[in-house]
C-alpha cells in the first residue's frame, strides 16, 4: 500500500472499512507503528510528574484573593519555612501517608530555627494547611495518593496561666492607683476578655457611656510585607479575625464609673486620646512593666483573656453568653479554649456530693 493511499487512520475511521481491507490495513507495519506510537504517547502524557510545588504556588495564588491579609501571611511563612524546603522536588505520586508521617514526625522533632522540635499544635496546622491544599488539588481533577486526613497529631495540652484571685486584686489595686489611659486598658480586658489587639483598636466613639457598651469591630496588628525591598513590617487596622468576633460587650459598671471620671477629651483611641495609636508590642511591654512594678509573676498579655473567662464560669456565667462576649463562633472553643476551672471550684462542686451523702444519715 503506497503512502498516499494510507488510511486516515488518526481520524478513526477504520470502522468503515470491510473486514477484509481492515485486516489487510492492521498488518500494515506502518499502522502497527502508528497506533504504537498513539498509545506510547498517551500513557507518556497521562503520567507526566506533576510535581507539588506547582500546585501550591497555584493554590496561592488563587485564594490570597479570599483571605484576610493576617490569614494569608501566616499561610505563606508556614509555607516557605516547613512545608516547600520537605515537598519542593516531591511529585503528586510521591504524597504518601508514609510521606506525611515522616514530614510530621521531622516536624515533631527537628523542627524550628533551633531544631528542638515544633508544638503540637503548630505541627496540626501545618498539617491542616496541606489538607486545605489537597482538596484544591482534589477539585482541579489531580488524584493524590492520601488526603492527609489519615495522619492524626496528638495534641499536648499544656497549662495555661490564669491570675490567681490574690494577684487579680493585687494588679487592680496597683492600676487604680496608678490610672492612665493604658492602664485602664489593661482593666477593660481584664474585665471583658479583650485580646490587645482589640482594645489597641478601640475609640473612644466605639464606648457608649450611656449603655455602659464597648463595640468591637476593627483590630490592630503588625503585619509583614510581601515586599522584601520596603518596610519589613507594617501596622494594620482591620476587621477581627472573624464575623463572631464583631461585637457588643456590656460594660461592669465599675468600669464604666472609671471610664466616664477619667479626665481626657475622650477622642480617638482610647489608649491615647489622640488620632495616633499604641500598637500590640508596645501595650504587651507596658503589661510586663505593670506586673513587675505590681510584684506579680511575668506573663503574657492574653492571660487577662483567660483569667476573665476563669472568673466568668467561676461566677456561674452562661457559656453561650461567655462565648459571645469572647467573640467565638461556638460554645466548644470557648470551654475546650479558655475556661479552666481552679482547684478550690472543683473542690466546691465536688463538696455538693459531699452534702447528698450527708443528707441520706440524717433521713
Amino acid at each position: 500500500m503506497s503512502q498516499s493511499r494510507l488510511p486516515r487512520i488518526e481520524r478513526g475511521n477504520l470502522s468503515m472499512l470491510s473486514n477484509e481491507k481492515m485486516t489487510y490495513i492492521l498488518q500494515d507495519e506502518r499502522v502497527q507503528d502508528f497506533y504504537i506510537k498513539k498509545i506510547l504517547e498517551s500513557f507518556s502524557s497521562a503520567h507526566t510528574p506533576i510535581f507539588f510545588k506547582n500546585i501550591i504556588e497555584e493554590w496561592m495564588e488563587n485564594t490570597k484573593p479570599l483571605l484576610k491579609a493576617s490569614t494569608y501571611i501566616k499561610y505563606r511563612n508556614m509555607l516557605y519555612s516547613y512545608i516547600f524546603p520537605y515537598f519542593e522536588d516531591l511529585t503528586t505520586e510521591e504524597l504518601t501517608v508514609e510521606c506525611l508521617n515522616s514530614f510530621c514526625r521531622e516536624l515533631l522533632c527537628n523542627g524550628g530555627k533551633n531544631k528542638q522540635g515544633l508544638s503540637s499544635k503548630t505541627v496540626s496546622d501545618v498539617l491542616s494547611l496541606l489538607r486545605s491544599i489537597f482538596r484544591y488539588a482534589s477539585t482541579k481533577g489531580i488524584s493524590l495518593p492520601c488526603t492527609g486526613k489519615e495522619i492524626i497529631i496528638k495534641k499536648t495540652s499544656h497549662e495555661l496561666r490564669v491570675f490567681s484571685i490574690r494577684e487579680q486584686k493585687q494588679l487592680c489595686k496597683y492600676l487604680c492607683k496608678n490610672m492612665s489611659l493604658k492602664n485602664i486598658g489593661i482593666l477593660i480586658c481584664l474585665y471583658t476578655g479583650l485580646r490587645v489587639g482589640e482594645i489597641c483598636a478601640l475609640h473612644w466613639n466605639d464606648i457608649s457611656l450611656k449603655e455602659k457598651t464597648l463595640y468591637i469591630h476593627q483590630t490592630l496588628q503588625r503585619l509583614q510585607n510581601e515586599n522584601i525591598n520596603g518596610k519589613k513590617t507594617s501596622l494594620i487596622l482591620s476587621t477581627p479575625k472573624s464575623s463572631c468576633s464583631i461585637r457588643t460587650i456590656p460594660l461592669p459598671d465599675d468600669i464604666a464609673v472609671v471610664l466616664d471620671n477619667f479626665p481626657c477629651k475622650k477622642e480617638g483611641y482610647l489608649l491615647t486620646g489622640t488620632d495616633s495609636c499604641i500598637e500590640p508590642r508596645t501595650m504587651q511591654n507596658h503589661f510586663k512593666h505593670v506586673l513587675k512594678e505590681a510584684t506579680i509573676e511575668e506573663t503574657n498579655f492574653h492571660t487577662l483573656r483567660h483569667t476573665f473567662a476563669t472568673r466568668c464560669v467561676e461566677a456561674g456565667f452562661d457559656i453561650k453568653s461567655l462565648s459571645e462576649i469572647l467573640g467565638h463562633s461556638n460554645v466548644n472553643i470557648t470551654m475546650n479554649r479558655y475556661v479552666h476551672p481552679t482547684l478550690e471550684l472543683k473542690r466546691q462542686n465536688m463538696q455538693r456530693l459531699s452534702c447528698s451523702f450527708a443528707s441520706a444519715f440524717v433521713e
